[in-house]
């Protein structure tokens, strides 16, 4: 049985987690209410986003959970959260960017024109991290970011980041997941060179039948995939990871107390095991392509978003 990772007490820290309404963000979110720390659950529905708010507080009783309206895939959505949150004016402790999609059954795009993967997966969370800079800055703030098991091999298509002339699902997925790890090492590199306080980490989930792959109409996937049921079964024997086990890296790189900046934490077995400190992927290895993304995200969000 994987170890479950110990949660220092975190009373008076405030968290936001993405994707929180499920899954491993759930998880994540019930863990932290738990450990003391009031938790901010951005939603694309919030009705779905209370419902799992409420399983929280039935099971702690003195949960501070508040849900916030948040589509990944609407830059507009994402900057109606940075204005409320800024104004707010409350400094953020930890922001754990765990939300995210897969492998949609035919290209499809943001509200913004993005390749759905990369629009959500990294380029709203991008908009949402920077946005959220100053009080990041303020709360001397922890960012942990979830990439996947998917992202050991693969690139960037710079000359096609939003896959406009030939359109492969799962390598779109790959470099939105890729985007999501040079994003974290490069935060986490200009926090330290201007002095922002921040720190930007980077977790793993291994392999877990997690939603990702489930029945998602929206998405126009009407049932789910069928390697979401082989995953069910590997889960059973132990080679894959449960719901539970797969959000310990991520706990473990946010709230860890040796936890710190440009760090990688995923399964001690890759696909499923105890949290452990990984050394990072190839393809998070260059250290080029983490300035051209961030340039590049830059240009594709706006400068609205960047503090």
């Amino acid at each position: 049985m994987p170890r479950t990772t110990e949660v220092p007490n975190l009373t008076g820290k405030l968290a936001v987690v993405t994707g929180a309404s499920d899954g491993i963000g759930h998880v994540i979110a019930t863990r932290l209410a738990r450990a003391g720390a009031e938790v901010v659950m951005p939603v694309r529905t919030l009705s779905k986003g209370e419902a799992a708010a409420d399983r929280i507080r039935t099971e702690i009783e003195s949960a501070k959970i508040q849900t916030r309206a948040l589509n990944l895939s609407s830059l507009d959505s994402v900057a109606e959260l940075v204005r409320e949150l800024n104004a707010e004016g409350r400094p953020i402790d930890l922001l754990i960017n765990n939300a995210g999609v897969m492998q949609p059954p035919e290209r499809q795009v943001t509200k913004d024109g993005f390749e759905l993967q990369f629009g959500t997966n990294h380029l709203g969370h991008f908009a949402l991290t920077t946005g959220l800079l100053p009080l990041l800055r303020a709360g001397r703030g922890r960012v942990t970011h979830q990439t996947s098991i998917a992202a050991r091999s693969g690139a960037i298509n710079w000359q096609d980041l939003n896959w406009e002339s030939s359109y492969d699902v799962m390598r779109a997925y790959v470099q939105s997941k890729i985007a999501v790890a040079l994003f974290a090492r490069e935060l986490d590199a200009r926090s330290k060179a201007g002095g922002w306080g921040v720190s930007s980490n980077l977790a793993h989930p291994g392999v877990s039948p997690t939603n990702l792959l489930a029945a998602q109409p929206d998405l126009g996937r009407p049932r789910e995939m069928g390697g979401r049921r082989v995953i069910r079964l590997l889960s059973r024997v132990g080679l894959a990871g449960s719901v539970e086990s797969a959000a310990q890296p991520a706990l473990l790189a946010a709230t860890g107390p040796d936890s710190h900046g440009d760090q990688f934490y995923g399964p001690k077995r890759v696909t499923a095991g105890p949290p452990a400190l990984l050394k990072f992927w190839m393809p998070f290895s260059s250290v080029d392509d983490g300035p051209r993304l961030w340039s590049e995200s830059e240009r594709l969000v706006g400068a609205r978003f960047v503090a």
